[in-house]
């Protein structure tokens, strides 16, 4: 099975040499590709610091994180720019669309700054579109259309470049209840309709149930996983619960 990512070793600390906060701890952890992970943990177990060192927007202290075949810890500002654009795709809780947009364009943005050709472009935008359910609203702009909508555009933003990993931040934090569903299953049919690889940070135990492994931090170190393998989602759910009553953080912990 192909490592798309790999962590060793990783270490975050914070502060001064008087005051030294360790957010990280000890942290090794394989994403194989295919693979939809969730991460989860109580408030402050560093769940969206481990996100953001993965995400190449900070470094660890020390250990060394390995994407799609290339270690990033060592890329400098211009390559690391470029290996974002090409390795890695995005979807966070506030969408981050443009305004000045339509979805259609929002979408297609990464493909048109790695210069692809229209006809591949359209057919991209409109196979992405039908994943999500969102091909009647491709001439809308962002005001235009629902929190659901916004988030499934996003999410066919980050996917249609085709990254060798997307890494979603809480992405049902600002949704109701059927459109975080309707993003789930989109995602979930994603993963194993084109074997996309997935890491999705969550802190709703009913978002992690759609994973096929989840890990669960606790006070910067790696707690335990678990896998869903023959388990219904609703069995899966439950133990998902069952480890979270464990860590001693409800489903609601939101960091």
């Amino acid at each position: 099975m192909k490592t798309i990512l790999q962590a060793k070793n990783i270490q975050k600390q914070f502060g001064t040499k008087e005051h030294v906060y360790t957010a990280l701890q000890d942290i090794n952890l394989d994403i194989y590709e295919g693979e939809f992970v969730g991460v989860m943990g109580p408030s402050g177990a560093g769940k969206s610091t481990l996100l953001n060192i993965f995400s190449t927007i900070d470094l660890p202290t020390s250990g060394e994180v390995i994407i799609a075949g290339e270690n990033i810890v060592h890329m400098n500002e211009e390559k690391l720019s470029d290996f974002r654009r090409h390795q890695l795709g995005f979807i966070f809780q506030d969408y981050n669309l443009l305004d000045t947009l339509t979805v259609k364009e929002n979408i297609l943005l990464p493909l048109a700054l790695s210069k692809v050709s229209a006809a591949e472009i359209e057919k991209r935008v409109n196979d992405i579109a039908d994943v999500f359910g969102i091909r009647e609203i491709l001439d809308k702009y962002p005001y235009q259309i629902s929190g659901g909508q916004k988030q499934r555009t996003a999410a066919s933003r980050a996917i249609i470049a085709n990254p060798s990993l997307i890494l979603a931040d809480e992405p049902t934090g600002a949704l109701d209840s059927k459109s975080a569903a309707n993003l789930l299953e989109s995602l979930s049919a994603l993963n194993e309709t084109n074997q996309s690889t997935i890491m999705m940070v969550t802190h709703d135990a009913y978002a992690a149930s759609f994973c096929k492994r989840v890990i669960f931090i606790k006070d910067g170190r790696l707690f335990m996983e678990i896998h869903k393998e023959q388990q219904s989602r609703k069995q899966f759910f439950q133990q998902v619960l069952e480890v979270l009553a464990s860590l001693g953080g409800g489903h609601s912990d939101v960091i």
